[in-house]
C-alpha cells in the first residue's frame, strides 16, 4: 500500500494537465465539424442559382440586388496586396426601393492607378454573396471615416461616414460575372471564401499528446512501484 502512496503527488499533477489536453482535443474535434459544415454550405451556395436579396438573408449565400450604386459615396476597406500592387476593396452603397441601402464589396482595386474603375450608372443587378458584418477588435486597425478608409467591415460603422445613418448590417461581396476580363478594375470575387480546415491535424496533436502522457505516467509508475521501500 505504501508503494501506491507514491503516486498520489504525480497522479493529481497528471491529472489537470491530461484534462486540458483532452478538452483541447475535443474543441477542435468540434470546430472540424463546424468547418467541415460551413465548406460543404459554401461549396453547395456557390453551386446553385442566386436567389433575391431578402431582408435577413443568412449569412454565405448567394443572392441578388438590384438598384442605384452611389459611386460618390465610395470607400475603401483593408489592405491586401496583388502581384506585388497594394490596394483595397472597394465598397459602394447601394439605393433600392425596399429595404435600406445596401454596401456592395465590388472587389479590389490598386491603390495607385492609372486605369479608371468602372463605375455603372442607373439601375444595376448586382450577383454575389453575403457576408455579415463585424466588430472591431482590440487590435483592429483604426478606421479613417473622414478620409472613408476602413479596416473593419462593421456597416454600422461605415453606413454613417458615408451620410447613410441605416444601412443593411451585412455586405454583398460582388462575384465576377461570366467573361469579366482578369484585369477589369474592380476585380469582383471568382469564387466563394475557402476557408483552411486545419483542425484534424490539432485533433490528432492533442488527443496524441494527451496518449502520450498516459503512456509516459504509466511507465514511471510501473518503474516507480518496482523500486525498493526506503
Amino acid at each position: 500500500m505504501k508503494r501506491w502512496r507514491r503516486l498520489v503527488l504525480p497522479l493529481l499533477a497528471t491529472l489537470p494537465l491530461l484534462a486540458i489536453l483532452i478538452g483541447l482535443g475535443t474543441w477542435q474535434m468540434q470546430r472540424l465539424h463546424w468547418k467541415t459544415a460551413l465548406l460543404a454550405h459554401l461549396a453547395a451556395a456557390q453551386a446553385g442559382p442566386a436567389q433575391p436579396l431578402s431582408a435577413d438573408p443568412e449569412p454565405w449565400t448567394k443572392a441578388f440586388a438590384t438598384g442605384r450604386l452611389l459611386n460618390d459615396r465610395e470607400a475603401l476597406l483593408g489592405l491586401e496586396v496583388r502581384n506585388n500592387v497594394l490596394g483595397a476593396h472597394l465598397l459602394v452603397p447601394m439605393l433600392r426601393e425596399a429595404g435600406p441601402p445596401l454596401l456592395i464589396n465590388r472587389g479590389w482595386v490598386p491603390l495607385e492607378r492609372s486605369t479608371r474603375l468602372s463605375r455603372p450608372e442607373g439601375e444595376v443587378r448586382v450577383e454575389g454573396y453575403v457576408r455579415p458584418g463585424e466588430s472591431a477588435g482590440m487590435f483592429s486597425a483604426t478606421d479613417d471615416p473622414a478620409g472613408r478608409r476602413f479596416y473593419t467591415l462593421d456597416p454600422a460603422v461605415i453606413g454613417p461616414a458615408l451620410g447613410l445613418p441605416e444601412v443593411a448590417p451585412f455586405v454583398l461581396v460582388a462575384l465576377a460575372p461570366p467573361g469579366l476580363p482578369p484585369d477589369a478594375l474592380p476585380q469582383p470575387a471568382r469564387n466563394f471564401p475557402q476557408p483552411p480546415n486545419n483542425h484534424l491535424g490539432y485533433v490528432v496533436t492533442w488527443y496524441g499528446l494527451a496518449l502520450a502522457l498516459v503512456g509516459v505516467f504509466a511507465t514511471w509508475a510501473h518503474r516507480r512501484l518496482k523500486e525498493p521501500e526506503a
